[in-house]
């Protein structure tokens, strides 16, 4: 069965990419985020480095303490955006290497593409919290719909995007789902 489904390169890799990508959310799901402290640990450190950049641009800002799964960041004299497990970057992360790994290509390449990549959407995740920051302090009426849209496309475009540099340059394959 499984010689007969690696015959179809393309279905071979859905399949591939689905069971690694059902094998993460499982595991971040129902393990990470329910016994561990893991996840909010993630969401502190993006909140201290989100301060961290923000205060060397001349904002004072406020953190909460973790209530109910979700922190609260923002600049002072603003609501702040609340920050959860769906906002760290983790579903994103997975996603990106999951496509990559999934994907025909050199082994040694995927040993560096996808650190690099997954380090180029936490970058990404940060941007994003920052400006949403800036977005809840200056112009509140706009934050949900950046929140939403804007930013929602911005980051799964990347996403994307890394894949298909991937892809076209870095797989090393050409035409790899050709039976």
């Amino acid at each position: 069965m499984l010689n007969k489904l690696k015959q179809n390169k393309f279905q071979y890799f859905i399949l591939k990419a689905a069971f690694l990508y059902g094998s993460c959310y499982f595991l971040y799901e129902f393990i990470l985020k329910h016994l561990t402290k893991g996840d909010q640990l993630f969401v502190r450190q993006i909140i201290n480095l989100c301060q961290w950049i923000l205060e060397h641009m001349g904002y004072k800002t406020f953190a909460s303490a973790e209530v109910n799964d979700v922190q609260v960041f923002g600049i002072d004299g603003s609501n702040g955006v609340w920050i959860g497990g769906p906002c760290n970057g983790i579903t994103l992360m997975f996603l990106f290497a999951i496509f990559v790994i999934a994907y025909p290509g050199n082994i040694k390449n995927k040993l560096w593409y996808v650190p690099l990549g997954i380090l180029i959407v936490h970058s990404i995740n940060i941007i994003r919290i920052i400006a949403l920051a800036l977005i809840s302090y200056y112009n509140y009426e706009y934050l949900d719909f950046n929140h939403t849209y804007t930013f929602t496309f911005l980051a799964y475009s990347a996403v994307f995007g890394l894949w298909m540099l991937w892809v076209n340059k870095f797989s090393n394959t050409s035409k790899p789902f050709e039976n």
